[in-house]
């Protein structure tokens, strides 16, 4: 893929929409493509955050480890980010996201994420959103697993 496809790929994520497309650029040729097999883990609870990854094709499982196992609190597909809390939380990795069908990512190394993110206000406000969103699923999510042991 070229760099102007890709360009224009990462440019229909919410969070990279509004941003020049020179510095889209130069973050697609600073980042690495990945691909993942169904059921690899991309990363694990507790790992450092060092990278944020953006869904290209195919689809993720995240879950959370729990005293009966794992839980399952998000599926994610295209266009979706994974591995941004830890980056701006700086706190180890939160969750562990497996793939359930084959998966290309674009790996983002921190420095570039929040790059990003500090030239671009509307970039920041989308990466809230996408926060707040999944913070409410997650809430949701474990409320209602919480309320099915009882």
């Amino acid at each position: 893929m070229s760099i102007e496809q890709e360009t224009e790929l990462i440019r229909r994520i919410p969070i990279f929409h509004k941003i020049d497309v020179t510095l889209l650029k130069l973050l697609c040729f600073s980042s690495e493509r990945l691909t993942f097999q169904q059921d690899q883990v991309i990363f694990g609870a507790g790992e450092p955050g060092d990278a944020a990854y953006v869904i290209i094709e195919g689809h993720v499982e995240v879950s959370i480890p729990t005293s009966s196992g794992p839980l399952v609190i998000n599926s994610l597909g295209p266009n979706d980010i994974l591995g941004e809390i830890a980056i701006f939380a700086e706190v180890p990795r939160t969750a562990t996201v497996t793939a359930t069908t084959r998966v290309e990512t674009l790996r983002i190394a921190k420095e570039q994420f929040t790059g990003i993110i500090r030239q671009s206000p509307e970039a920041a406000l989308e990466l809230i959103r996408i926060l707040a969103s999944r913070l409410a699923r997650t809430t949701a999510r474990l409320s209602s697993a919480v309320g099915s042991d009882a």
